[in-house]
């Protein structure tokens, strides 16, 4: 077990600066996940973490050693890849095997180990079968359990569960957790999807175009996103935004546009109070939004047109036109709307974000 601690890490290819000044502490038996889009330079920087992908400045430290010049085998770490990587003419036992054997471990050590892994999770009954005798879900377990005989000091995921099934996916997602809290490993885990990062990771650190946007505990990043990008990708289905102006009344202020007025309230006032009669963006998250009733307050909502309706069971989502803006509002399931549907919106005041304009940061 031990921390990694990531200093002024940075990537060229050539002209494509592909990571950018990360600084990171991965605190030891911690769950870190590298959340963002495609091209944002989270896989690069796991690589560089492996000993997989060169460094072009900074320093990876893993324990107490700089490992910039040590090579994979020699790191201490386990790798889980997206595409499992199992040797098809090998047995289960044998794919799990394969790394003591050739850093020639004890025979008996190995069984042991392979044995326990295989316990963790729940392959025992396939050790003898092939990997094309096996689902995607138990290859995938296969591949986590080579990684786990290793008892390395760090685990690191890159996208292990991108080639599952939804459902599968939601199952492998817990068995990964219940793995973690069973061995207490340091793990760094890469993925796109932001469910994945805000169920799975102790903290989540949000990435773009090679910069660090946010790191913090998921409902830190939910409650206080850093700037527009980083509230906009975390939460699903995501948060609403529009372009409002912001206008002080006597005592009060309001953000409205053409067809948004909404008075700010108090506790945040103080923070717009330096934006009056500019521009800044307004967001609304689409659980914070319902159907407004007779006693909502006419300041604190909105007229909507309904564009389309989906019916999700646990909850029915809005998608619906709010003047040139399109939002989604998650509302009770039992409501009788549809398509074309004229409604009033009302909104959660104590949960408004305004954004900068300009630079996108949180006001």
């Amino acid at each position: 077990m031990a921390r990694v601690l990531i200093r002024s890490l940075n990537k060229k290819f050539d002209e494509v600066h592909a990571v950018k000044d990360v600084n990171l502490e991965i605190r030891d038996k911690e769950f870190v996940v590298l959340v963002g889009p495609s091209g944002c330079g989270k896989t690069t920087t796991l690589r560089m973490v492996a000993g997989l992908e060169s460094i072009t400045s900074g320093q990876v430290v893993i324990g107490e050693t700089v490992v910039n010049e040590l090579p994979p085998m020699d790191r201490d770490i386990a790798m889980v890849f997206q595409n499992y990587a199992l040797y098809p003419h090998m047995s289960v036992y044998d794919n799990m095997a394969f790394g003591l054997k050739m850093r020639k471990f004890d025979r008996a050590e190995i069984a042991k180990r392979v044995r326990d892994a295989a316990e963790i999770l729940g392959i025992q009954d396939y050790l003898k079968r092939k990997p094309r005798q096996l689902s995607g879900g138990q290859r995938q377990r296969v591949a986590l359990g080579r990684a786990i005989v290793r008892h390395p000091q760090v685990f690191l995921f890159d996208e292990p569960l991108s080639n599952l099934d939804a459902k599968l996916r939601v199952q492998m997602r817990v068995e990964i957790k219940k793995i973690h809290d069973r061995l207490g490993t340091t793990a760094i885990y890469v993925t796109h999807d932001q469910v994945e990062a805000m169920t799975l990771g102790d903290r989540v650190v949000v990435m773009k175009d090679g910069l660090v946007q946010q790191a913090g505990e998921p409902l830190e990043l939910y409650n206080s996103p850093a700037n527009r990008f980083v509230a906009g990708f975390i939460g699903s289905p995501a948060m609403n935004f529009a372009s409002v102006s912001v206008r002080r009344v006597d005592d009060a202020i309001w953000a409205e546009n053409g067809a948004i007025r909404i008075k700010v309230p108090a506790a945040i006032q103080g923070r717009l109070g330096r934006y009056a009669e500019k521009q800044v963006t307004l967001g609304i998250r689409p659980e914070d939004l319902r159907v407004a009733t007779a006693a909502d307050p006419a300041e604190l909502g909105f007229d909507a047109s309904i564009v389309v309706v989906e019916k999700l069971g646990s909850e029915t989502l809005l998608d619906v036109e709010v003047g040139s803006h399109t939002m989604v509002a998650a509302v009770e399931p039992g409501i009788a709307a549809k398509a074309h549907d004229r409604l009033r919106l009302a909104l959660n005041p104590e949960r408004l974000h305004f954004f900068d304009a300009e630079t996108e940061a949180a006001i």
